[in-house]
C-alpha cells in the first residue's frame, strides 16, 4: 500500500480488526455481483468504496424510471441504458483506483458457460438477482467451483440475507448451500417479483449493505460471518432476526460436489 492508500483507506485502518494486510487482502480480490439493481447497487458502492481490486457487475436489463426510488447506482441520465455499463460508470467515480468489469448481460441457462466462467475466475459471488432461475444456477456453480456466495433478497419490507463459504468443500464437514434452504423442487416455492408487490427503498439499501459487509468480512477473515446463519429484517416492524440451518442430506446440489 502506498501513502494515497493509507489515507483513502485510513478509517479502515484505524479498526483494532483491521490492518494493512486485511486491506490488501480486499485490493487483491475479485467479486462478481450479479444485478445491479437495488441489492446490487448498494453493494456495489459499499464493496467499490473499500478498495475491493476488480469488481464484475452483471445484468441484462436498462435503467428505467421505476428503478431510480431505490437503485442508487443510477440516475434520471442514465435511464435506457444497460444497468452494467451504468454502475461502472458510477463504481469508476466512486473508486478509479479499482478495475471495473461491465457484463451487459442477464447470467441464465441460456449463457450457462459465461456465467461458470465468470464465478470460475472471481473470489466471491453476490447474489443481487431478482430470480430463482439464476440463484439456483450460481448456488450450484460457486460450490462447484469452492467460491463464496453471499445471497440477499428483498420485497415490500421483508428482506433477508446469508453467506456460503465452499472453499473448503471436500473437507469431510457437511455444509449447506442455497438449495438445502430452498429446495428447487418444492411445491410451494413461489417467485415474487417486486414490480408487483412493491419494496421499500431503504431496505434494498440495507440489505445490500448488509451484503457488502459479509464481503468485506469474510474476504478480509474479519469478525463473524451469516455462513450456517440467515438474517432476516422486517422495517416494517423494526424487528431483525437469526435463524440457523443446517445441510439437507436429500440435497442434490451437495450430494454433487460434497464428498
Amino acid at each position: 500500500m502506498n501513502d494515497q492508500d493509507l489515507i483513502q483507506y485510513s478509517r479502515h485502518l484505524l479498526l483494532d480488526e483491521f490492518s494493512e494486510e486485511i486491506q490488501q487482502k480486499l485490493a487483491n480480490s475479485k467479486i462478481l455481483i450479479v444485478g445491479a439493481g437495488g441489492l446490487g447497487s448498494s453493494a456495489s458502492l459499499f464493496l467499490a468504496a473499500s478498495g475491493i481490486g476488480k469488481i464484475s457487475v452483471a445484468d441484462g436489463d436498462k435503467v428505467d424510471l421505476t428503478n431510480l426510488q431505490r437503485q442508487i447506482v443510477h440516475n434520471f441520465e442514465r435511464i435506457g441504458k444497460n444497468k452494467a455499463i451504468s454502475a461502472k460508470q458510477t463504481l469508476q467515480k466512486i473508486n478509479p483506483k479499482i478495475e471495473i468489469v461491465a457484463i451487459d448481460k442477464r447470467l441464465s441457462a441460456e449463457n450457462l458457460a459465461l456465467l461458470e466462467t465468470l464465478i470460475s475466475q472471481n473470489d466471491c459471488v453476490v447474489d443481487c438477482c431478482d430470480n430463482f432461475e439464476t440463484r439456483y444456477l450460481i448456488n450450484d456453480l460457486a460450490m462447484k467451483h469452492q467460491k463464496i456466495l453471499v445471497s440477499g433478497a428483498a420485497i415490500k419490507f421483508v428482506g433477508q440475507l446469508t453467506t456460503f463459504d465452499f472453499r473448503s468443500k471436500n473437507s469431510g464437514k457437511k455444509f449447506a448451500c442455497y438449495n438445502c434452504l430452498f429446495p428447487q423442487e418444492a411445491e410451494n416455492l413461489e417467485e415474487i417479483k417486486c414490480s408487483l408487490m412493491g419494496v421499500f427503498s431503504p431496505l434494498v439499501g440495507i440489505v445490500g449493505s448488509y451484503q457488502a459487509a459479509e464481503t468485506i468480512k469474510i474476504l478480509g477473515g474479519v469478525g463473524e460471518n451469516l455462513v450456517g446463519k440467515m438474517l432476516q429484517i422486517n422495517l416494517l416492524t423494526n424487528q431483525l432476526k437469526i435463524f440457523k440451518y443446517r445441510h439437507e442430506s436429500g440435497c442434490q446440489i451437495c450430494k454433487k460436489y460434497q464428498k
